[in-house]
């Protein structure tokens, strides 16, 4: 009995830590992303290079683990391999990079909050999850969506006294953000967009799950898709040489760092946790990436933070744990009733 505890204990924490890392490395991105792109970085150029750096990355994995099964490419499978590059990486990166240049880091983070919600709302009218409002799992998760999104309005809306935890300048002047006009409400539709699109592609992954299991090769071509993808959308909008050309410098660091940990590494894992938890699992945990942004900014680039960022972030990992409690009771209650069943929200 205490090594079975023992083992669902090592893979419940496995699923949570991987999580974790993700957002990491997702507040690490937020920060390189909005200083070259307030340098003029193109943001097509940077989404092209991120991704062919990605699909190197992740090609070693799919054609050792997974090698032959690039023979079960089906028409409809590079169909839902298009889709899932479109939706999750050309429209949602693109639309959240032109988002964030246009106000700040912290800002454009909160919006990610809403993910959860989206992608809860479009996964209930697909009926992949069920609202199970009359079930006290179902008003766990409920409540934790709410309340997760209450923190980042909180976080986005009430500014409050402000805390310095770096009082003495010792950031690299490199990185500091220059100053320039910030575009709020055209940057605020171009957030909301991310995050519709961010939703969908997560909906997208369950059912490109169900037609080509093959996790690493799925990486590996949407990565590429994705390259094409920004290549082409980029030409139409700049095809000057100096848009494209590629030095050595923070932008290289970011192109690698993204296109390394923040794509091949994400993508891998939150793949991987779909297969598992379902797709509203992973979305949940994009409220940390506040807190993990927040906290660098303050101690990386010496900007305060503000009390209405304190209580968002209490209120945000509430809201986390009540919706990972609530789906942790519903996938235990679908093990009983089914114990052979081997459906995507549960493991």
């Amino acid at each position: 009995m205490g090594m079975n505890m023992m083992k669902k204990w090592f893979e419940w924490s496995k699923v949570v830590v991987s999580m974790i890392m993700v957002q990491l490395f997702a507040a690490g991105l937020q920060l390189l992303t909005r200083v070259i792109l307030s340098q003029g970085t193109f943001v097509f150029a940077y989404m092209a290079y991120r991704h062919a750096v990605a699909a190197i990355c992740v090609a070693p994995f799919a054609f050792y683990f997974e090698r032959g099964n690039a023979k079960n490419l089906r028409w409809s499978v590079w169909f839902w391999l298009f889709l899932s590059a479109l939706t999750g990486i050309s429209m949602a990166m693109g639309l959240y990079n032109y988002g964030l240049r246009d106000t700040t880091a912290t800002y454009a983070t909160n919006f990610l909050n809403l993910v959860p919600i989206t992608t809860f709302a479009f996964s209930t009218i697909a009926g992949i999850e069920k609202m199970g409002l009359n079930t006290r799992a179902g008003k766990l998760k409920t409540m934790g969506a709410i309340v997760c999104v209450a923190g980042a309005l909180t976080a986005s809306l009430y500014k409050g006294k402000a805390f310095h935890l770096n009082h003495h300048s010792l950031h690299d002047p490199h990185l500091v953000v220059k100053p320039s006009k910030a575009h709020w409400v055209r940057g605020t539709f171009l957030l909301v967009g991310s995050c519709f699109s961010y939703g969908a592609w997560f909906i997208i992954q369950v059912k490109l799950l169900k037609v080509f299991p093959s996790k690493f090769w799925a990486t590996l071509l949407t990565c590429v898709m994705a390259s094409i993808q920004s290549t082409v959308i980029g030409l139409c909008f700049d095809r000057s040489k100096t848009s494209w050309r590629l030095g050595w410098n923070l932008e290289l660091i970011t192109i690698v760092y993204s296109g390394a940990l923040t794509t091949a590494a994400t993508f891998c894992i939150i793949t991987w946790i779909i297969s598992l938890r379902g797709p509203t699992y992973p979305a949940m945990f994009n409220p940390l990436s506040l807190i993990f942004v927040a906290l660098s900014e303050a101690i990386i680039l010496g900007e305060a933070i503000r009390l209405g960022i304190i209580l968002g972030m209490i209120l945000i990992i509430f809201g986390l744990y009540s919706f990972l409690w609530g789906k942790r009771k519903e996938i235990k209650s679908a093990v009983q009733a089914n114990p052979s069943s081997t459906a995507v929200n549960g493991s």
